[in-house]
């Protein structure tokens, strides 16, 4: 019977540090595998950040590979163990088939004016588009039909898992990673008596295309995740839901909604 694999991602900071290295001894100790190159399962430990980390690391095994988070900060999306948890933890990554969720990525590709091998991302969050200085301009097609031209600060497009987290400060809709979707938000929009945009989120299903267009200016800051990339000489970029799904393990329940209310609402009571 071949033996598990795993690898851990640590936030850095001597706590996480330290849990990182109990886990690892702990894990061992039941003859899994350390194997930072081809994990079975990744633990990230420290926050939803760690966990984006690790998802990028790991980006090109995502169908090997699942996620499980430790979170040492604050309470975290995708991390739902706590540090006095890790032996109830390990004893579960070591004795119990798990559960797999999927959840939606978004697929990003950017295309150049004159040509060049075009740049594909994958996002766990969200992406954000703004220009280098001044107003954003840009033509939103929606399957490959003009639907607007925007004037603001920037755009945002999101994943449901990610709804909860920039997208949400922009005033977008919160969505249950089970929905196949992604979500356009605006920064700042200007309308008025010349310029007008829609003013609303927008959820567009897995089989629809979001395209942006450069009207004057075509170099970008692009944010995915926690990366930001300056691109120039942009065509077009260019979202969609992606083929590829993220994976996580699941060694008991973690309501999505009961997060939502745990991180917005409740009071710890």
């Amino acid at each position: 019977m071949r033996k598990l694999k795993f690898a851990i991602t640590s936030k850095g900071d001597p706590t996480s540090n330290a849990l990182k290295q109990k886990m690892s001894t702990y894990l061992q100790d039941f003859e899994l595998v350390y194997d930072e190159e081809q994990p079975d399962i990744v633990i990230s430990v420290g926050g939803d950040g760690t966990l984006l980390y690790a998802f990028h690391r790991y980006s090109s095994r995502l169908d090997k590979t699942a996620f499980v988070g430790v979170h040492t900060g604050h309470l975290g999306f995708y991390a739902d163990w706590l540090p006095n948890e890790i032996e109830k933890l390990v004893i579960a990554i070591a004795k119990m088939p798990y559960q797999v969720i999927e959840y939606p990525l978004l697929d990003i590709i950017i295309r150049y004016r004159h040509g060049g091998k075009e740049t594909r991302y994958l996002g766990l969050n969200e992406s954000t588009v703004k220009s280098l200085v001044g107003t954003l301009v840009m033509d939103v097609e929606i399957r490959d039909e003009h639907f607007e031209r925007f004037r603001g600060d920037g755009l945002c497009v999101s994943t449901p898992s990610g709804s909860t987290a920039y997208n949400k400060a922009l005033g977008g809709a919160i969505i249950h990673p089970s929905i196949h979707a992604i979500q356009l938000a605006e920064m700042a929009s200007i309308n008025n008596r010349v310029f007008r945009t829609v003013g609303s989120p927008l959820i567009l299903p897995e089989h629809h295309t979001l395209t942006l267009k450069p009207v004057k200016a075509y170099d970008f800051h692009v944010t995915i995740d926690h990366l930001t990339v300056m691109h120039r000489d942009v065509k077009s970029i260019q979202y969609r839901v992606a083929k590829e799904k993220v994976r996580f393990a699941r060694f008991r329940p973690f309501p999505f909604w009961k997060r939502v209310s745990d991180s917005f609402i409740s009071d710890g009571k």
